[in-house]
């Protein structure tokens, strides 16, 4: 049997199948603070496995210190791992892909929804005391239903999204860097917000994705455009974000992911119509717990010598 070291507090059930094949657990610490690079570097010395989140940092110094021979990260994204050492290294990398799409994509329809109707302004009013009472010309937003919505990335998540929009009658339009054969794809990014009243992000984080929307392709938006990112933070310029929502350049946008978490850029802390969530995409307990056995289950599989269907790299 092998030992895994586990980084952070995971819900309930989620580490079962470690538990079930007879594996040793480490961490996470009692009061759940994360593992410094040097306490990573020690785990990986003395375990088989490793069970992280992305905000646990698995580089090669981690990896090459260590006996590693899988590290099963507890999200779909994998950018805080370095696949590439991990492969030269012969580590498997895992993910947890297909088990938070709907999860995931009710959060950004949410966003979506309440960006487009402004209700944090709304709400935030109510409870401070400030709503007078009903006006006619009050809180005034955009309607989803018959709008354009605009997926960035066509995957399982962007589908997703695309399967709720068509219940509230919206024109789905989406660009992927190849053709997926299916109706309402736009080859040109460019040409796809111009034309997007709502735009979702469903990109994942790479070189030609980081500030994939900057102020050039912010200034393409009409200014009645809502954007809404539920990808990675990096996908989006803040500062550039700040910028177009406070000179009204846009209307609204809903952020649940930023560019260095968990800090936020201090102008789109002040910027008008914004709905930012602290990374909540996947927060559901059935959602969560699926992640967390999965990953579990991954390490279960590699330790065995077999080969587990969310190896990623």
């Amino acid at each position: 049997m092998g030992r895994v070291l586990v980084t952070r507090r995971l819900p309930d059930g989620g580490l079962d199948p470690l538990f079930e094949a007879g594996h040793e657990i480490t961490g996470p610490h009692d009061d759940d603070r994360p593992f410094d690079a040097d306490e990573l570097r020690a785990g990986a010395a003395e375990c088989d496995a490793i069970v992280c989140l992305l905000t646990d940092r698995i580089d090669d110094d981690v990896l090459r210190g260590g006996r590693v021979r899988v590290v099963a990260n507890v999200a779909v994204g994998y950018d805080n791992i370095d696949v590439a050492a991990a492969r030269e290294l012969g580590v498997a990398v895992c993910n947890t892909p297909g088990v938070l799409d709907d999860t995931t994509a009710d959060l950004a329809f949410a966003l979506i929804l309440a960006a487009s109707r402004v209700m944090y302004q709304a709400e935030a009013d109510l409870r401070a005391g400030r709503w007078t009472g009903w006006g006619i010309g009050q809180y005034l937003g955009h309607d989803v239903h018959g709008a354009t919505l605009g997926l960035v990335g066509y995957g399982r998540i962007g589908r997703a999204v695309a399967r709720r929009a068509t219940g509230f009658g919206m024109d789905v339009v989406h660009h992927t860097r190849t053709p997926t054969g299916e109706p309402g794809r736009v080859a040109d990014l460019d040409d796809l917000l111009g034309r997007s009243d709502i735009v979702s992000l469903h990109v994942p984080l790479a070189d030609a994705t980081r500030h994939l929307i900057d102020a050039r392709r912010l200034a393409l938006m009409k200014p009645t455009a809502v954007l809404v990112n539920t990808a990675r933070g990096p996908v989006v310029d803040e500062a550039a974000l700040a910028d177009a929502l406070t000179e009204g350049r846009i209307f609204a946008a809903g952020i649940d992911v930023f560019e260095r978490e968990p800090a936020v850029h201090p102008r789109l802390l002040a910027a008008p119509r914004t709905v930012l969530l602290p990374h909540v995409g996947s927060a559901s307990v059935e959602t969560r717990t699926r992640m967390a056995r999965v990953a579990s289950a991954a390490v279960v599989e590699v330790l065995a010598g077999r080969r587990p269907s969310n190896l990623v790299g």
